[in-house]
């Protein structure tokens, strides 16, 4: 279960005072183009995980998020766990590149500290359009030369696929697994977030993978979808639950691996981060040769 901020945090989260590569401690700094006058997912994200990387804005509307969804903690922490399975078993699978997109801050269990678990060589790009990302992303950049932050915006799919950094540390030839994990439902239908996943697969390998997940509107109570969407409405990015139908379009084109298109805490549960609800579905997909 996810815990909120410490009583008497900081209204500012603290940005930077990582360590360099050359031992020395970087000045604490705002990231250039930060908005704190409207909440962002990634910071009101890391505040359900109990980080400290968020302003009074977003603690506000995660807190508004909460009375709309009482489970919101349940629901964080169960994708949480799903995405960290996810990425083990595309690990052990031997895929040893990986494209994480609407990442969100760095965290404990990330994808890096998993895939690079299994394999030490294995390649992590992490994505979000949230500047404060990037800048709690230095540590990595310092720390792990096979992982990077860039700052790009997914709704432009070229443009991030386009990225040098990306480029230079993925080689789109070989196999690689796209993580979409609870970020679609950020993308509204005029950005067709079918059409975005369709670009990333024509770029992709055979043999390459899709993780998803998505918040669903079958199972919860219509009225608490409505009340979550409505805290959203005034978010960097707004968001909005789909039906297992629409979520399922989002595979076009890919085979998905048993057991299909599930609850994420249906998907390959082991005993870590036992999280049920009914507000999500999930799944991996590959695509065939």
């Amino acid at each position: 279960m996810a815990t909120r901020n410490p009583a008497g945090a900081s209204d500012e989260p603290e940005v930077g005072g990582t360590s360099s590569a050359s031992g020395s401690a970087e000045p604490k700094r705002r990231p250039t183009g930060l908005d704190t006058s409207r909440p962002t997912p990634a910071r009101m994200y890391d505040y359900f995980l109990g980080g400290k990387d968020n302003f009074p804005v977003d603690r506000a509307a995660a807190e508004r998020v909460k009375e709309a969804t009482p489970d919101t903690y349940e629901i964080v922490w169960e994708n949480r766990y799903f995405l960290q399975r996810a990425v083990r078993f595309l690990a052990e699978a031997g895929i040893d590149q990986f494209l994480d997109l609407g990442t969100g801050l760095p965290t404990q269990g990330n994808v890096h500290e998993i895939v690079q678990g299994v394999n030490p060589d294995a390649r992590v790009v992490y994505v979000d359009n949230d500047p404060i990302v990037l800048a709690h992303g230095r540590a990595l950049l310092a720390e792990n030369a096979r992982t990077t932050v860039v700052t790009a915006d997914m709704r432009d799919p070229e443009g991030v696929l386009a990225h040098p950094d990306i480029r230079e540390l993925l080689d789109f030839s070989r196999p690689v697994a796209v993580l979409f994990v609870a970020v679609m439902h950020f993308i509204q239908d005029a950005e067709d977030p079918a059409g975005i996943v369709r670009t990333f697969r024509e770029v992709m390998a055979p043999g390459s993978y899709l993780a998803l997940s998505h918040l669903t509107t079958d199972g919860p109570d219509p009225a608490m979808v409505k009340a979550t969407e409505a805290v959203y409405e005034n978010a960097t990015s707004p968001i909005i639950f789909r039906p297992k139908a629409r979520i399922e379009e989002m595979f076009d084109g890919f085979e998905l691996v048993e057991p299909g298109l599930v609850r994420p805490w249906e998907w390959r549960p082991d005993t870590d981060g036992q999280v049920s609800t009914n507000a999500l579905f999930g799944g991996i997909a590959r695509l065939a040769g």
